[in-house]
């Protein structure tokens, strides 16, 4: 039996939101042959932030991870909308994580975690992808983590194993 990626979510009692609009003037998503490219997908929820600030200094590392899984399940919501089905995603190819990082915060990695395992949990082996975990001053609207996601897309469903 095979599982879908909507499955998995559902077993990890996890709900897709709906895509979040953009805040400016781009669209969410573009596809190019196969790759599908997100725009800059942040952790909102229903249109806010609850979590603002530099990690390590107002968010905790703990906090920032689960922000980080947040904005890739925003990013899900957005390959749903561009591809019209999770089960299109032959792979997550590209991750970049921007953390909003205060002044000798060295652990981005750890936060880009959440969003990472997330896609992992997903996707299995095709959730695996190339990463940049970066250290920037400031985000969009306060927000402590900002992911830009390039997925591969096949035209047919694909299947994964149980």
């Amino acid at each position: 039996m095979t599982e879908t990626p909507e499955a998995r979510l559902e077993a990890l009692g996890l709900t897709l939101p709906e895509p979040p609009t953009p805040v400016a003037s781009y669209v969410p998503s573009v596809r190019a042959g196969e790759l599908l490219w997100l725009s800059g997908q942040i952790p909102t929820r229903d249109g806010k932030l609850p979590r603002t600030g530099l990690v390590g200094r107002d968010i905790s590392v703990e906090d920032a991870t689960e922000e980080a899984r947040y904005a890739a399940l925003n990013a899900l919501a957005q390959i749903k909308a561009g591809a019209g089905d999770l089960s299109r995603v032959k792979r997550i190819v590209k991750v970049q994580v921007f953390v909003a990082s205060s002044e000798g915060f060295h652990s981005q990695p750890t936060v880009a975690n959440g969003a990472s395992e997330l896609f992992v949990e997903i996707f299995g082996d095709a959730g695996r992808h190339a990463r940049s975990a970066v250290g920037v001053a400031e985000l969009p609207l306060g927000a402590p983590v900002e992911l830009d996601v390039v997925v591969q897309l096949g035209d047919v469903p694909s299947i994964f194993p149980a």
